[in-house]
This record gives structure tokens, C-alpha cells and sequence, in this order.
């Protein structure tokens, strides 16, 4: 069995979505994940986040360099969605009413 990689990396996911950051292995629920830290260009402003793949979901893993990887990262950075962020539908929401 290989070492496991860690590094600068971009990391595309299931072929469809495109990620650039610090990739290390993590065990987690049983099984062996890809750990992406995303982070931007200057760290002391910028928190970065971290995102866990299953291996399953992990398309292709290409070693780059920090200041790539950084790059790409601050561009292609996952956004999370909050509740608040989107507009109501009340068909579809049972909280919409106010409940």
C-alpha cells in the first residue's frame, strides 16, 4: 500500500466539479476521505474552509504548486448556502407561513 498524498492540489470531483487547495487523507465514519482546505490568497484575512470527500466521489487529483493552488482556490472557493440566502417558496416551504 502507497503513502497517502498530501499537498497542493487541484481536485476535481465526480468530473462535473472543480476545487484547488491543501489535499491530505482523514479517516472519518469508518473509511478513508480527501481532505480539501481551501484557502485564499493571504491566510491571516481569510479563514479558508474545509470540505471532506468520500474517494468514491473524487474524479481526478492533480499535484500543483501553493501559489496555483491558492489561485484557484480563492476563484473556484465552495460557498455555503444558508436558508436565509434563499427566497421562499411557500408550495414548498411548511415554515414559510411563519409556524
Amino acid at each position: 500500500m502507497s503513502e497517502p498524498f498530501e499537498g497542493w492540489a487541484i481536485v476535481e470531483l465526480m468530473g462535473h466539479r472543480r476545487l484547488a487547495g491543501f489535499v491530505s487523507e482523514e479517516e472519518h465514519f469508518g473509511t478513508a476521505m480527501l481532505r480539501l482546505d481551501v484557502h485564499g490568497l493571504d491566510d491571516s484575512t481569510d479563514p479558508g474552509v474545509t470540505q471532506l470527500y468520500g474517494g468514491s466521489s473524487v474524479y481526478c487529483v492533480t499535484p500543483t504548486t501553493e501559489a496555483v493552488a491558492r489561485t484557484l482556490g480563492a476563484k473556484l472557493r465552495p460557498a455555503p448556502v444558508h436558508r436565509f440566502e434563499l427566497e421562499a417558496d411557500p408550495a414548498r416551504d411548511p415554515w414559510a407561513d411563519g409556524q
